[in-house]
């Protein structure tokens, strides 16, 4: 197998290569290094690699390997986001304002380690996880796999751009409002957001005020579904795995190409919807065009989030002095949120879920788009304020951050390209703790429709 191959065989496929001993740990590694070292300064999906570390930990799994040692990631190289602590590393957080570095492994990668993979290194994002693009004055543009002058989105775009280019074979994003599915939808991924306290935040207690949680970017519905077993709490349902290999049996799903925030959905995007929603039909399940009552929602995300946003300035980079102008205009913003407000804030979530009630008593699945349309163009918002980014990106991702405030389970669903092409994606929303369901669901749409027989011309 070229190397090429294997780079984009995924997750899954390159544990039981591991297990079967046809692939050395080390192989895959020094292959996915020699990748980085072509490819990356062209994309800047890393921050940091972990050259000799990730030699060293493959020398180690191979070993283990040879002992008969079964853990579901060993030896398989995992990337992860910037804004998780790794013990002996400073985690950036899109920033350059200087932190000491972590005594300890976060929790999540704590629990990757324990299922023995390989760290490759870390992922760019913008300043403080905020924007879906990942650029920023510290660390420069990271670019569109599938088309180097695209976003790559973000938050967690770095995450993104490392497995859509072959230099990750799963990586590590957070989402607190569309940051694992906008990146996702952008560069041809699956991208699962789980239920809210679905995977350890810890050491932090909480994110963005119950918004933030932390899952993977994968090719495929089963790497998404290894990791996730990897690093979450257990699911009473069963193994994730389990739902990703079996069949989702015949369910009820409702479609609305009608975001919750007003905005115009292009029409590449409607026609991946109905084209999404036509092949559910044909595999039996029963597909309605419905309207879920959102209500108003801005005001149950945005105090929770730019307070948020002021919290990690605090908190995590020690000031806004060293960052960029419309970082420090979130922050400021939030210093005048008050906790009252953020508190209602989170006393209106009750009512959102109500509201929505009614469509997942009477659905199994919600589709939507995913975003409002195709990747934008990088730089796009380069220099602007903070007011005029948050109006722009708030037209092209209408349809994220409603998940966000119920903690619902959500994914971006690879639906084809544009005629130029670049990706489409669709959304699946399920019923709250409901990620078996959405893998299942995911994994026949894959089987039925293949999205990783397509690779980006790098």
């Amino acid at each position: 197998m070229e190397f090429a191959d294997l780079a984009f065989a995924g997750a899954a496929r390159q544990a039981d290569l591991l297990r079967a001993g046809e692939l050395s740990s080390r192989e895959l590694v020094e292959g996915y290094l020699a990748r980085i070292e072509k490819l990356d300064p062209t994309l800047n999906a890393f921050r940091l690699v972990y050259s000799e570390r990730a030699l060293a930990e493959a020398e180690q799994a191979d070993a283990r390997l040879r002992a008969g040692d079964e853990r579901p990631l060993l030896g398989v190289p995992v990337a992860v986001k910037d804004n998780v602590d790794v013990a002996g590393d400073v985690s950036c957080f899109g920033t350059r304002p200087p932190r000491a570095p972590a005594s300890a492994d976060s929790e999540v990668v704590r629990r990757l380690r324990g299922a023995g993979a390989v760290l490759l290194g870390r992922t760019h994002m913008p300043e403080l996880a905020i924007w879906p693009f990942t650029e920023s004055a510290s660390w420069g543009i990271t670019r569109n796999p599938w088309r180097a002058d695209r976003t790559c989105g973000g938050s967690s775009g770095g995450s993104a751009a490392a497995v859509a280019a072959g230099l990750a074979p799963v990586a590590l994003g957070s989402d607190g409002g569309g940051s694992i599915r906008i990146p996702a939808a952008c560069c041809g991924l699956f991208g699962l957001k789980p239920s809210r306290g679905r995977v350890s935040l810890a050491p932090l207690p909480d994110h963005w005020h119950g918004l933030s949680v932390l899952g993977p970017l994968a090719r495929s519905v089963a790497d998404s579904a290894l990791f996730l077993d990897a690093v979450a709490a257990v699911s009473p349902d069963g193994p994730f795995v389990d739902a990703a290999r079996g069949e989702p049996g015949r369910l009820r799903v409702a479609f609305s190409s009608k975001p919750p925030i007003t905005a115009r959905v292009a029409d590449s995007v409607v026609r991946a919807l109905h084209g999404t929603a036509d092949l559910l039909r044909s595999l039996g399940h029963e597909v309605v065009e419905h309207e879920p009552d959102y209500g108003e929602i801005r005001t149950l995300f945005g105090p929770r989030w730019v307070r948020g946003i002021y919290d990690d300035s605090r908190e995590l980079v020690a000031g806004t002095g060293q960052l960029e102008r419309r970082t420090r205009q979130m922050a400021a913003l939030g210093r005048i949120t008050s906790p009252a407000v953020v508190e209602r804030a989170r006393r209106g979530e009750a009512a959102l879920v109500a509201r929505l009630a009614p469509t997942f008593d009477r659905f199994d699945v919600l589709l939507t788009p995913a975003l409002a349309g195709p990747p934008v163009e990088a730089g796009r918002w380069e220099g602007l304020g903070a007011l005029r980014t948050f109006l722009g990106v708030a037209a092209w991702t209408p349809g994220t951050a409603a998940w966000n405030i119920t903690g619902q389970p959500a994914a971006a669903v690879p639906a084809g390209f544009t005629d130029d092409g670049l990706p489409l994606s669709v959304q699946l929303v399920g019923r709250p703790n409901d990620e078996n369901t959405l893998l299942s669901l995911s994994a026949q749409i894959e089987r039925e429709r293949p999205w990783d027989e397509r690779r980006p011309d790098l």
